[in-house]
């Protein structure tokens, strides 16, 4: 074996333990850190809360709509003439 090898070997053992001792120190921390604890018991939820009817805080109007639209359908001027295909086009 050449000397680059043996210490490419210990280099990827060294930093293989580096990670190894990161991942159990951040679980450490962790457990530290956080606020469960074993010994109290997580405290039982509510009972059921009565409440209204639910409301989005919109007023709703209703109204009949109307028979007929207010104003007449619009019809654009036409201003140039129709056009025809030439025979000798396609056509698809």
């Amino acid at each position: 074996m050449r000397w680059s090898e043996v210490q490419s070997k210990q280099f990827k053992l060294i930093a293989g333990m580096a990670g190894g001792a990161a991942v159990i120190a951040m679980g450490a921390l962790t457990v530290t850190f956080s606020n469960v604890s074993v010994a109290e018991p997580t405290p039982a939820p509510p009972g059921p809360v009565t409440t209204s009817e639910v409301t989005t805080g919109e007023t709703a109007t209703e109204t009949v709509a109307p028979e007929a639209p207010e104003s007449p359908a619009v019809v654009p001027p036409i201003t140039t003439t129709p056009s025809t295909i030439p025979p000798t086009a396609e056509q698809h």
